[in-house]
């Protein structure tokens, strides 16, 4: 046994005042007058050793009540192995999970309301001079520094929900880089949180050995929860009037089966859609929803469901650009060609442009989703590198060969990209075998498709070699390619066998054409994602945008203004938000008074599982030196002293100086020698 104040013990002197009281009882006598004093020696010699054994037994609860109160001043304890010196400063971290699942309500109310009262528990088990740093899923700088006790009660009264959502590895890296910085002190580490699964794998930590980690988990009443995931949009290219096809994903987390969740689609607050669904337990699905009648410009979307009492991710943000116009660029050797100039005119939705191979603006390669290079006799390597990177960051490019075609810099422009290139001329007569229909490009654009289809003749073309990475849209007898699709980076490569030429085939006068190369162009683009993530800190880059000193970029919703770390790279504009976006919904992004796009933020869905890591699988996470603490509805200021000094003994030592103190007070009061009835004797 150890004592927490061992200077107490000093205090045992104290003993010698009852022994002193014993040995000189200072009790007064008093005068009996009686008859016979022959009778009062006798009563006196039966009831003197009664009343000796009175008085022991009361010197000795005088003696234990008083050694007793000495000890529970003393604070002794049994050492469990992790017992601290009292004088020894503590520095002790304390993580207080205010993630979206802590909305979730028990018996005690909210999980984030019991959290914070535990945290202030565990403070309260320490002394006045130990420091505290609180920290929450928000990671602010502001809690990077130590507390006093006072000052670490205020930080967690103001404790908010957020949306952000960390690992536990993560939790535990943040809070050991501050204590590691006290080098003097005794380190500890609390982390007070529901567990969900998605906070960590079940696999042990990576931590620090110098400091203590206890887990604190809540429990939450388990509750069912179905949330929108991710939605998408079928169509590349969105034209003003025309129907589009929303993808939506809802995921049931719960065990039962969710029936009939209705759900609406609402573009610039107004209702497009509306559905009824039913998701199986613990699954996923896709359901298609179909609107029109949008006017060009951005368009605000928005999902949302029905769903208690869990409504967090009910509601899914998107936004997408409606063009006028989609802007083509031509690429060619200084003459138009005239097949290309006749399928874009078509439609006036193609704004077209043809420019020089010698003349194009790198710069302004990105503003066009859509290229096609035709009969260029030789490809310069600068227009090779910039081409690649356009392709690179979504672009799709189309390469019409030239007929007297420099095939090394053709072959230096694709196989970077990991497409086929032109290898040699080949003159056989022959006719394309087969075109490939489960192709986004051919999908979906016959109504029926014949037999016996009348496909394009071919007099000469160029034997293409191909990659792992490209498919044939259209193939020769062998299959042998003749019109190939490439994926590069975010954008596509097309790359055709033939020049559009008529000495090569009769592709650029074939009925296919025109829908082949409308179908290209419309599954092209690099707009925007339809939403970000809040919380997730990847750059958000946009088409590039000329800013001035008086002409900041800006993020505006509503009485919201962000201002963000704009940067500018070749082709694009790079914004840096950090966590400074912390509500979810749409953001005009505004250059001065005009906006330039529009930017939708969701929270992350990893909080919408409500299902929690079980002790088992926190006693696989945690180091052996760690301890689990159970968040009752009793205190844990107890079983955190109990941790930090080991089993106290001072309660005990109180009660049973209690019990000899009634033990003192029932031997005075009623403990009395029996008492002799004196009667004179007969003569």
């Amino acid at each position: 046994m150890h004592f927490l104040y061992p200077a107490f013990l000093f205090a045992l002197v104290s003993l010698a005042i009852p022994v002193l009281i014993h040995l000189f009882n200072f009790r007064k006598y008093q005068k009996v007058y009686f008859s016979n004093v022959q009778f009062l020696k006798q009563i006196n010699e039966q009831q003197s050793s009664r009343r000796n054994l009175k008085e022991r037994l009361i010197l000795a609860a005088r003696l234990l009540a008083l050694t007793f109160l000495v000890l529970a001043f003393a604070r002794p304890y049994i050492n469990n192995g992790h017992a601290i010196n009292a004088n020894t400063q503590q520095a002790v971290s304390i993580f207080v999970d205010n993630s979206y699942s802590m909305q979730t309500l028990n018996s005690e109310g909210s999980l984030l309301d019991q959290a914070k009262q535990k945290a202030k528990e565990i403070a309260s088990a320490y002394g006045i001079n130990d420091r505290f740093q609180l920290l929450t899923q928000d990671f602010e700088g502001k809690h990077q520094r130590l507390l006093s006790r006072d000052e670490f009660n205020d930080a967690v009264d103001a404790v908010k929900i957020s949306p952000q959502s960390r690992n536990l590895q993560q939790i535990i890296n943040r809070q050991q880089s501050l204590l590691g910085m006290q080098a003097n002190a005794v380190k500890s580490i609390y982390v007070i949180s529901d567990f969900q699964k998605n906070i960590s794998p079940i696999q042990a930590l990576k931590t620090d050995t110098g400091a203590r980690i206890n887990f604190v988990q809540l429990k939450a009443s388990k509750l069912p929860n179905v949330a929108v995931d991710s939605v998408w949009l079928l169509s590349a290219i969105h034209r003003p009037g025309e129907s589009e096809k929303l993808v939506v994903r809802l995921h049931n987390y719960a065990d039962a089966k969710a029936e009939k969740i209705p759900l609406k689609v609402l573009i610039n607050k107004e209702q497009k859609a509306l559905g009824s669904y039913t998701v199986n337990p613990r699954s996923a699905q896709n359901d298609t929803l179909s609107f029109s009648g949008l006017q060009a410009g951005w368009q605000q979307g928005k999902v949302t469901l029905q769903d208690n009492p869990v409504t967090f991710d009910n509601d899914f943000y998107f936004s997408f650009n409606v063009k006028q116009q989609m802007p083509v660029l031509l690429v060619d050797d200084g003459t138009a060609n005239a097949y290309l100039k006749a399928v874009f005119a078509a439609d006036k939705f193609f704004d077209v442009k043809d420019v020089p191979a010698g003349n194009v603006d790198y710069a302004g390669l990105s503003r066009y989703p859509f290229i096609v290079l035709s009969d260029i006799k030789s490809i310069s390597a600068g227009l090779a590198q910039q081409l690649k990177s356009y392709v690179a960051k979504g672009g799709s490019l189309v390469v019409f060969p030239s007929a007297d075609a420099d095939i090394n810099t053709y072959q230096a422009l694709l196989q970077p990209m990991n497409a086929p290139y032109p290898n040699k001329l080949q003159t056989e007569a022959i006719k394309v075998s087969n075109i490939n229909l489960q192709s986004q490009v051919f999908k979906n654009i016959f109504d029926n498709y014949p037999q016996n289809p009348d496909l394009p003749i071919v007099k000469k073309y160029y034997q293409l070699v191909s990659s792992n990475n490209s498919q044939n849209l259209m193939a020769l007898p062998g299959n042998s390619p003749f019109l190939t699709e490439s994926s590069s980076g975010k954008g596509k490569v097309y790359v055709s066998a033939v020049a559009l030429n008529d000495d090569f085939s009769n592709l650029q006068r074939h009925a296919l054409f025109l829908p082949v190369m409308f179908r290209i162009a419309l599954l092209s683009g690099h707009d925007l994602p339809l939403f970000y993530t809040i919380g997730q800190s990847e750059a958000i880059e946009v088409p590039p945008i000329q800013t001035g000193e008086k002409q900041l970029l800006k993020l505006v919703k509503d009485s919201i203004s962000i201002i963000p770390d704009v940067r500018q790279q070749e082709g694009s504009t790079l914004l840096y938000l950090s966590d400074e976006v912390q509500q979810t919904g749409t953001y005009n992004l505004q250059k001065q008074d005009s906006t330039v796009a529009v930017l939708a933020f969701n929270d992350s869905r990893s909080e919408s599982d409500l299902t929690y890591l079980t002790p088992a699988d926190l006693t696989k996470i945690l180091p052996k030196s760690g301890s689990i603490l159970q968040a009752g509805t009793a205190s844990l200021k107890n079983a955190v002293t109990d941790i930090n000094i080991g089993l106290q003994l001072w309660k005990l030592c109180i009660i049973l100086a209690l019990i000899f103190l009634a033990v003192e007070i029932l031997l005075v009061r009623c403990y009395k020698p029996d008492k002799q009835v004196i009667s004179r004797a007969k003569e």
